[in-house]
């Protein structure tokens, strides 16, 4: 019976480690790998051709680390309050308008593939939710904290919904891959890839209208959350009035 060697388990322990004490998550990985490769006996050329190997296979990863910061430098320099004051000073645009035609756009570009044209991190934090906010600061002035949250969480649903319901779309997306694997084990035959996105295209249109339509009911109570609260702060300045 052959010996079970746990050496090699030995990163995961140092992974573990690094991620519990809050060290540099990229250092971490790269000593895990390292420790690894020592670990299973593995001569220092052939680790490093793994590790560039590895690389070129997830670069996609790597663009996206270098992407991120891109956008941290570009919102301390003011991109949101440039976004927010650009829609602003455009007077007939709403909170709904602007989050309709981004889920329009997310789930065309979701169907033909291009997933990572836009997400959470690069368009509806740093673009979408100033823009959003922006128009309703246009429409009913300042804001408080409540209805700007309120906001912000309906733009980053917009991205979201259109995402699941539009990725359904492109054949190559691995949950379509998986249906069409699944029915194949199990002996149902006919069924492409292509059938699948096709059939998906009811589903994203019906997503589409019925997102639309919270939308503009957004659009209504937005309005009556701006009365609700400048009424409540008017009672407030009686009572403190009152008081005095």
């Amino acid at each position: 019976m052959t010996e079970l060697n746990l050496l090699p388990l030995i990163g995961i322990v140092v992974v573990v480690a690094g991620f519990a004490f809050r060290f540099n998550p990229l250092l971490v990985v790269t000593l895990a790998g390292l420790i690894t490769g020592w670990a299973v006996d593995l001569d220092w050329l052939s680790l490093i051709s793994t590790f560039g190997e590895k690389f070129m296979n997830a670069r996609q990863l790597a663009s996206l680390l270098l992407i991120l910061p891109i956008i941290a430098l570009l919102e301390r320099y003011g991109l949101q309050q440039r976004a927010k004051d650009w829609i602003a000073s455009i007077k007939s645009v709403t909170s709904a308008r602007i989050l309709m035609v981004y889920f329009v756009v997310r789930e065309c570009s979701s169907a033909l593939g291009l997933l990572s044209l836009a997400g959470q991190a690069q368009t509806v934090r740093p673009l979408l939710a100033p823009m959003a906010l922006g128009a309703a600061a246009n429409t009913y002035g300042p804001l408080p904290k409540e209805i700007q949250d309120k906001i912000s969480a309906h733009a980053a649903a917009c991205d979201n919904i259109a995402m699941f319901f539009g990725e359904d779309i492109f054949i190559a997306f691995g949950a379509v891959l998986l249906m069409d694997a699944f029915l194949r084990e199990n002996g149902i035959q006919g069924i492409e890839p292509l059938h699948i996105g096709l059939w998906a295209i009811p589903t994203a249109l019906a997503a589409l209208i019925f997102h639309c339509f919270r939308l503009a009911r957004l659009e209504a109570s937005l309005s009556q959350d701006v009365q609700k609260y400048i009424q409540q702060k008017q009672e407030m300045s009686v009572v403190e009035g009152e008081m005095q």
